[in-house]
């Protein structure tokens, strides 16, 4: 148990200027933004800042009518807020641990309960996986990131990135899926028999399979329960 003096916290707990660029770490649980114009983040997601910022939440047609109808499908999963302005805005979402990636004309898919933060540089869209959207409470929606710029997304607990070949396919809980490769599309796979898994329920009788060439990062944690509907 950490015990400190008054002074000792301050200087300890105190946020430092790490000279990492818009994005940085102050701690492996909370995003330091330092924004000089704008930055996309997770409604919701914002603890503090300082400076001359504004937080305005997305229009309804900000996106475009295409992304507007995919929100009404997708529900609340996927709501963002602008933060513009000068100054510094700090972020969190519930305790999980925040990693940055840079984009370097790359793009990758994020599950809507994962994505913190992106760059205004970034383009993005709402992809749904209609296969298991009447498997999964609210279906099973993500985004599809791209361009150059800077993302955070967050997970429970330390992220593992399993390496996907032709030769070697990935499968995975969707619950415990936090993001993959944007090369890749991944499949739904179901096999009642694992419900017979001792401790279990539905136990992983759904899973995304990833075939190709590419990654998948997964968490240690599952996010949304799912039934598999009874015949």
């Amino acid at each position: 148990m950490a015990r400190y003096s008054l002074d000792e916290f301050v200087r300890t707990t105190g946020q430092k200027d790490l000279g990492q660029g818009k994005f940085e770490l102050e701690r492996d649980r909370m995003l330091e933004v330092n924004l000089n114009g704008r930055v996309w983040i997770k409604r919701g997601g914002m603890v503090a800042y300082l400076g001359d910022v504004k937080f305005t939440r997305e229009g309804m047609l900000e996106h475009g009518i295409g992304k507007l109808m995919k929100k009404a499908v997708t529900g609340e999963g996927v709501s963002l807020t602008k933060a513009e302005g000068n100054g510094k805005v700090y972020l969190a979402d519930g305790g999980k641990k925040i990693s940055i990636l840079h984009l370097n004309n790359e793009s990758i898919y994020v599950n809507g309960n994962d994505l913190l933060a992106f760059e205004e540089s970034i383009t993005w869209d709402i992809k749904m996986m209609k296969k298991v959207a009447g498997m999964m409470a609210g279906g099973l929606f993500n985004v599809k990131l791209e361009g150059t710029g800077m993302i955070a997304i967050t997970t429970h607990y330390d992220p593992l990135t399993l390496m996907v070949t032709n030769d070697r396919p990935v499968f995975t809980d969707p619950n415990a899926t936090v993001a993959w490769s944007g090369n890749l599309q991944p499949d739904i796979k179901t096999d009642i028999s694992l419900k017979t898994f001792v401790g279990r329920s539905s136990g992983e009788s759904v899973q995304m399979a990833f075939r190709g060439e590419g990654f998948v990062v997964i968490q240690p944690y599952e996010e949304i329960p799912y039934v598999v509907p009874q015949a």
